[in-house]
């Protein structure tokens, strides 16, 4: 678990974050979304430690994370997952290497340990065998799984994914979301994810942050999300047209959830 308490963020005159309180579960897909602009990123590095908040505290469990020392932080670290946006891979390490380069830095473990660990994570994001291959030789679909096969080799309590979908084809990105959403279940990790992608909020939305304009504008999860009367998220979620009169069409039959649709 993650919370976030009365979380403000000032950079110079501009105010970005305007008193954030939420929790993040463990075991659960935790989506932070909102429109561009409306302080999503700068959440995400706030919990992952990239910035200070100019106000507030964020809580690992019981641990007072804004306060620790740098022993402290260090061991939260070593328990933090990280999937970013661009995957960033290393283009000059083989797939193998990317993904040991945590336990080249974190652990004390053999070389036989690692090729071990790299074996397995690589079977369960179902990539076995591409371990001499480099990023330029493998799609855009499988550099996202070894992303996450990188970020869970150390098995984190805690997974930050930004933007997971990004630039990923409509099928490709659905499993993505099944895996982070595999994973999470089974690890019982607390995994919080920045995305755009309606199709991640209405599959995979099982605790949500709606941002807007530094403050939180609804909290809640894909289950009511079609029943709500927020007009921020409406207005966020159904952007399309031909999305907002599938939906309509669904409420006036009584339909209310996404799997009634």
């Amino acid at each position: 678990m993650i919370r976030a308490e009365g979380i403000f963020k000032q950079f110079g005159d501009q105010e970005v974050l305007k008193g954030i309180d939420f929790t993040f579960e463990s075991g659960k897909t935790n989506l932070i979304i909102g429109r561009s602009g409306a302080g999503k990123t700068v959440l995400l590095k706030i919990l992952v430690g990239l910035f200070a908040p100019t106000q507030g505290r964020v809580w690992y469990n019981d641990l007072d994370y804004t306060n620790l020392d740098k022993k402290g932080i260090l061991a939260i670290r070593k328990e933090v997952g990280m999937l970013f946006q661009g995957n960033a891979l290393f283009d000059s390490m083989t797939i193998e290497e990317n993904i040991r380069f945590p336990m080249d830095m974190f652990t004390p473990m053999t070389a036989k340990e690692k090729r071990m660990r790299v074996d397995e994570v690589l079977e369960r994001v179902s990539l076995g065998g591409v371990n001499p291959k480099y990023p330029s030789q493998i799609s855009g679909g499988m550099q996202k799984r070894v992303g996450i096969a990188r970020a869970i080799v150390l098995k984190p309590k805690y997974l930050f994914c930004d933007e997971p979908n990004s630039g990923l084809d409509p099928k490709t990105s659905i499993t993505i979301d099944e895996l982070i959403s595999d994973i999470t279940d089974e690890e019982n990790i607390t995994t919080i994810i920045n995305t755009h992608d309606m199709n991640s909020v209405m599959e995979i939305g099982e605790n949500i942050c709606l941002l807007k304009e530094g403050k939180l504008a609804w909290r809640g999860n894909k289950d009511q999300v079609l029943g709500t009367d927020n007009e921020e998220l409406d207005a966020f979620i159904f952007a399309s047209p031909f999305l907002r009169k599938l939906v309509e069409a669904a409420k006036s039959n009584g339909k209310t959830t996404l799997e009634n649709l």
